[in-house]
């Protein structure tokens, strides 16, 4: 089955109908994760490979990581369960800003209260049981995917057999949090984002979707693919194409989501109550695979590679002309390292 047939299914949802304690303090009065499966959990409930997404992305990993969801792919239906949840704050079916506040009736918007990515693998941990997984064969991140399979490695180090982390790092720098900062700070510049509607900070959206562009990419990237081959005064191809993607963000995102999962992503530290990111890092037991890739700016490879001298990872350098979005767009490589450990 090629992976285009396994792509574009409907969500399955899990309902947690207990008071959620949140890390930063307070609950939510319960929880829904929107959540894809592809293949067939095995009899010892052990065939699983776990995909956490990226800041934007959803449940259907067979949509937005094209090539992996197909026989004889990485993540090969007809071997394993592959199991991708919606995170918590993700206008993608899991309990969010845009989800209704059971205490008003109306969507949270801006009283949505703010999320950890603890408190997204608290999430998973309970639909991995409600799914009777016993043990997982690979939990793969990219990216704030990466940041959730770290902290879930090491919240529970015997769960797991291997642990791929690409462009990733176990605490969020300065650098990282001050591009999230711009980004807020655009969504906040936009008086619609106070408003209490649906479409409200669309214009502050795109601006902070243009922004972040710049730190996906890198200026190699921009010199490359967006050059005016003729001499112009206005017009030009990469103004173009930041506004094309800031709008084709805002036809799939919600700005008030955006905006707590950047919060979310700011407050990444596995190492805080874990006496440091050296000693939590440490905690985990299973064979980890880590991969950077060398034109990032955003998580950069040196960064990467010092986190898996820590680890004692097998460390890997992709090249790609994308930054970081390499880690999505080079998949042919991606899966020829993977399928080693599979």
């Amino acid at each position: 089955m090629h992976y285009a047939e396994y792509a574009g299914r409907q969500p399955q949802f899990f309902h947690i109908d207990h008071p959620f304690p949140l890390e930063g303090g307070g609950q939510l009065p319960a929880v829904t994760v929107a959540y894809h499966t592809y293949g067939t959990l095995n009899r010892e409930a052990d065939n699983v490979i776990w995909v956490c997404h990226a800041l934007t992305a959803n449940s259907d990993v067979a949509d937005w990581w094209p090539g992996t969801v197909v026989e004889g792919g990485l993540l090969d239906p007809s071997k394993y369960f592959i199991v991708c949840a919606n995170k918590l704050g993700s206008p993608y079916g899991s309990t969010s800003p845009i989800t209704l506040n059971p205490a008003t009736g109306e969507p949270w918007y801006l009283d949505f209260p703010q999320i950890t990515v603890r408190d997204m693998v608290a999430a998973y941990r309970e639909l991995r049981v409600a799914l009777g997984i016993r043990r997982i064969r690979m939990i793969i991140g990219g990216s704030t995917g990466g940041c959730q399979a770290m902290e879930w490695a090491i919240t529970e180090p015997d769960l797991f057999d291997a642990v791929a982390l690409t462009v990733t790092l176990p605490k969020i720098t300065p650098w990282i949090v001050a591009d999230s900062e711009a980004q807020r700070m655009a969504l906040e510049a936009d008086p619609t984002f106070f408003e209490r509607c649906i479409d409200g900070g669309g214009k502050g959206l795109a601006a902070a979707r243009a922004m972040s562009m710049l730190i996906y990419r890198n200026s190699a990237t921009f010199n490359l693919t967006q050059h005016d081959p003729e001499e112009k005064l206005s017009d030009f191809r990469a103004a173009s194409y930041q506004r094309y993607q800031g709008e084709k963000l805002c036809r799939r995102f919600n700005a008030h989501c955006y905006y707590r999962l950047l919060q979310s992503l700011d407050s990444h530290d596995v190492g805080r109550g874990r006496g440091g990111v050296e000693a939590a890092l440490r905690q985990i037991t299973a064979r980890t695979i880590v991969m950077g890739v060398d034109t990032d700016i955003m998580f950069t490879e040196p960064e990467v590679r010092h986190m898996a001298e820590i680890m004692g990872a097998d460390y890997y350098t992709i090249h790609s002309d994308y930054g970081h979005d390499g880690f999505l767009i080079e998949t042919p490589e991606i899966t020829r390292i993977l399928k080693q450990y599979l």
